[in-house]
C-alpha cells in the first residue's frame, strides 16, 4: 500500500489523520466540509479493494486541488503502516 491521503485547508491546524475529531469540528465550522466535498468526486465501490478506493480518493483529492480557484486545499498524506 502507498500510503493514505486526506484532503485539507491550509488554515486548519489540525491533523485530519491524528486529531480527526478536531480536524472535522473546525473543517465543518468553517463551512469547508472536505470530507463530502471528496466524497461527491470520488468514486468509490464497496466491489474494490481498500487500495483501489484509496487510489480513487487519491485521484478525487488532485481533482479538487486542480480546479481550486481560492487556492484553499491541500493533499496531506500518512505513510503505510509498517506490518
Amino acid at each position: 500500500m502507498q500510503g493514505e491521503f486526506a484532503l485539507t485547508t491550509f488554515d486548519n491546524p489540525f491533523d485530519p489523520f491524528e486529531q480527526f475529531d478536531s480536524w472535522f469540528l473546525f473543517d465543518v465550522e468553517k463551512g469547508y466540509d472536505s470530507c463530502s466535498y471528496v466524497a461527491r468526486i470520488a468514486r468509490t465501490s464497496d466491489s474494490f479493494t481498500e487500495e483501489e478506493n484509496n487510489r480513487e480518493i487519491e485521484r478525487a483529492i488532485d481533482e479538487i486541488i486542480k480546479y481550486d480557484f481560492m487556492n484553499i486545499y491541500k493533499k496531506v498524506k500518512r505513510a503505510p503502516i509498517a506490518a
